[in-house]
């Protein structure tokens, strides 16, 4: 009897043992034998505890900003993240397998989801076709998240802007259910990306359901700067230097009228290249009316000094149109033929005595002298006036080169990153 009894006490532990995760395969201790077991359990679910809520470990955050979308605001980044987590189920009895740790098939078991908050779009990828499990329970996992973030990057200051840029990571959680994220440190990886670089990134929390990666960012400005400012500063300091072309001759006005042009087709081109417009819209569109507007002021100035420095009367531009105009030119040419035509005629005919002679010579030179002398009084006078613009126009370009150039750099714009949380 007592025989039996220690008999069916022996077969119950062996049973017992069986059933452990072994699962009536103790005879198989090998690691892959134990991992097809765990996988036929096919434990797909969250773990489940008392509160409904499950711990996930991120110990550690590779961030790399690939690039910065600046016309479209947006920033493409790319995230990797360790997972730890404990699933009680996937552990098994080191007596019976003498091993630590196996690696299982990462859509055999569940795995928890990150997702970026103010993403545009998400996509999380594991970095492996396994996951590692330890015999307690214990899973480590390793995914890649590519994301799509819209940030609103303070631009005004473009091509010297610098800003921050939140990138908000969670996981699923409703009513009291979910997951709860515990997060490690983060590093950078990679910096420099195009025209922008990737100062720091640190990890912060506002509360438990909302953590996010703060990713401080600063354009390289010598690109922007050679492509877009140093352009128009040079076309305005060509339009200073052209005030020494001279009124008459035409030549300074085709030079200002070019410059014109080359602006418009300038600014035509770089269209699509030109930050987008958004809460702090970049200061260096308006920069560009301005010179745009200093170039066509200065081609407009021009061209009535060159109509003073002929006619001595900026009004005749406007008022002495169509014939008035062409026949008091006429007049003054016919009047010189004619005085020449008396001349020639008194030479050759010889008929008037040598007074008469002398008297046509001399107001024909003295009208002539008068034209001449009317004619440098009406240059000097626009050549006094040419020059007061110039100065003005100087003093004025300098200041605003000034002005623009210290609000580029020291103004600052504030923008709310986290509107998308409200």
């Amino acid at each position: 009897m007592l025989r039996s009894l220690t008999h069916s006490l022996v077969k119950a532990v062996f049973l017992l043992t069986l059933l452990t995760v072994g699962g009536g395969h103790a005879s198989c201790t090998k690691r892959r034998c134990l991992a097809e077991i765990l996988i036929k359990k096919e434990y797909l679910s969250q773990p489940q505890n008392d509160n409904c809520t499950h711990t996930v470990f991120v110990p550690l955050i590779e961030y790399q900003t690939l690039s910065v979308e600046t016309k479209t605001l947006h920033i493409i980044s790319r995230l990797q993240a360790v997972l730890v987590w404990t699933d009680p189920e996937l552990g098994w009895n080191r007596s019976v397998y003498q091993f630590d740790k196996l690696t299982l098939p990462v859509d055999k078991v569940w795995t928890p989801e990150l997702v970026v908050t103010n993403g545009i779009k998400t996509t999380m990828t594991p970095k492996s076709r396994d996951l590692l499990v330890h015999s307690n329970g214990t899973v480590e996992h390793t995914v890649i998240i590519n994301a799509e973030v819209n940030c609103e990057v303070n631009l005004f200051n473009y091509p010297f802007a610098s800003d921050n840029c939140p990138v908000a990571i969670q996981s699923w959680s409703e009513k009291g259910c979910g997951t709860d994220l515990v997060f490690g440190k983060i590093i950078m990886v990679d910096g420099s990306h195009g025209d922008w670089t990737t100062e720091n990134v640190t990890l912060k929390q506002i509360r438990h359901d909302r953590n996010y990666i703060m990713v401080d960012l600063s354009i390289k400005y010598t690109n922007p700067f050679i492509t877009l400012l140093l352009p128009s500063i040079l076309i305005i300091i060509a339009d200073m230097v052209s005030f020494a072309l001279p009124l008459g001759g035409g030549e300074r006005n085709c030079f200002k009228v070019t410059l014109v042009l080359s602006f418009t087709m300038f600014l035509i081109i770089l269209n699509d290249q030109l930050p987008g417009d958004g809460q702090c819209s970049p200061i260096i569109r308006i920069h560009f009316c301005v010179c745009l507007i200093l170039l066509v002021v200065s081609m407009l100035l021009s061209m009535l000094l060159t109509r003073l420095s002929t006619d001595g009367s900026l009004l005749s531009s406007f008022c002495c149109k169509g014939p008035v105009s062409e026949n008091t030119g006429n007049k003054d040419l016919k009047e010189d033929e004619e005085a020449k035509a008396d001349i020639s005629a008194i030479q050759l005919n010889g008929s008037e005595d040598e007074g008469q002679l002398l008297r046509k010579v001399v107001n024909f030179l003295e009208a002539l002298d008068a034209k001449t002398l009317e004619s440098n009084r009406y240059q000097i006078f626009a050549n006094k006036v040419d020059m007061t613009i110039f100065w003005l126009y100087s003093s004025f370009g300098s200041v605003y080169f000034i002005a623009m150039s210290c609000v580029m750099v020291k103004y600052e714009c504030s923008v709310d990153h986290f509107d998308f949380w409200y």
